[in-house]
Formats: structure tokens, C-alpha cells, sequence
């Protein structure tokens, strides 16, 4: 091996060694809840993206908002049209940091307690958000992400008309759960 080959494998160390504790999951879960005293209204996707990587605490999650699936077609069909926008802003994301879980706690099955700062961008607004939540290290490898917080549609530019504001919460409740296997 000549120097330049040295040099190479050196510089590509701490790449590879952060590559090892990369998780991600391409069918994640995401859930809403509204509940009023006109209706609820419940949805899910699940086809969330997401990585963590451990060794800096990074974390990004996509959400492609014509996944989310309404037991009624025309709820589907309000929320991506009137509500969403979806064409407009068919995205949501989430980009930040957990703390709290770190390269130490891969070696320990068990449940962690974290907290995820970062940026939330729902309907194009971006909000700097902080969450409690749940970080499981299965006996297998694989990590199992938890946590429910509270959106507010008006935080992210979502107009409800007057004549319907009575059906649609104040505060969405939001679920997450994640299952990352490593990558």
C-alpha cells in the first residue's frame, strides 16, 4: 500500500465509523387525532422516512402528506385540498436533534427517555418544536422511537373556514412511532 492509499483509508475512518451507527426506517408511522364535539377525525401514514444517526444526535424525518389515509375518502380529500394544499406543500419534515441517547446506550437494551429539538415544516411554515420521547434498544439491535406532541394548525399557516372550525381541534394530537433497524 503506498502513501497515498494510507492516506485515503485514514481519512475515510471516521465516515465509516458514522455510517455504523446510522439508523433509518422507510415505513414509519405517523398519526393525528382531532377530537371535537362535532366529529373526530383520525389519520395515519405509514410510509415516514427517517434517520437518526446516534453518534451526533442528528435526526430527519419526511412525510409525504397525501399518505396520510382517513377512514372517510371525502375527510382525505378536504384535508389535501382544502386544508393542506398538498399540491402546493406536499411535503412535512422535521429536521433536528435528539439528546438524552447516545452510541453508549446501543450497548443496553432498554428504554431511554429523550428529547428532540429542532425544526418542524408542516403546510411550508417552519417552527422550532421540542418534544419528550421514548428511545427503546430492542434485544436484536433495533431501535423503537416513540413520541406524541401536540400540533397547532394555525402555527403552520392551516386556515380552517368558519364553517367548519367547529369539527377541527385547536390542537392536533400527534403520534410517531418509528421501528429502525441499522443501515
Amino acid at each position: 500500500m503506498n502513501l497515498r492509499n494510507i492516506l485515503f483509508a485514514a481519512a475515510s475512518l471516521p465516515l465509516l465509523a458514522s455510517a455504523q451507527e446510522r439508523y433509518s426506517t422507510r415505513n414509519g408511522l405517523i398519526s393525528f387525532f382531532s377530537e371535537t364535539p362535532v366529529e373526530n377525525i383520525e389519520a395515519h401514514n405509514r410510509k415516514v422516512s427517517s434517520v437518526i444517526d446516534i453518534t451526533t444526535g442528528a435526526m430527519q424525518f419526511a412525510v409525504v402528506i397525501k399518505s396520510f389515509e382517513f377512514d372517510k375518502a371525502l375527510m382525505q380529500e378536504h384535508f389535501n385540498e382544502n386544508y393542506m394544499e398538498s399540491n402546493t406543500f406536499p411535503k412535512a419534515d422535521f429536521k433536528g436533534k435528539v439528546t438524552g441517547f447516545g452510541a453508549e446506550q446501543l450497548a443496553s437494551p432498554g428504554e431511554y427517555k429523550v428529547t428532540v429539538d429542532g425544526d418542524l415544516t408542516i403546510h411550508g411554515v417552519t417552527r422550532q418544536v421540542s418534544h419528550p420521547g421514548t428511545i427503546t434498544v430492542n434485544k436484536d439491535g433495533t431501535l423503537k422511537a416513540v413520541s406524541d406532541f401536540v400540533v397547532k394548525p394555525e402555527d403552520h399557516g392551516i386556515k380552517i373556514p368558519g364553517v367548519v372550525r367547529k369539527n377541527i381541534a385547536e390542537e392536533i394530537a400527534v403520534k410517531v412511532r418509528m421501528d429502525y433497524t441499522k443501515m
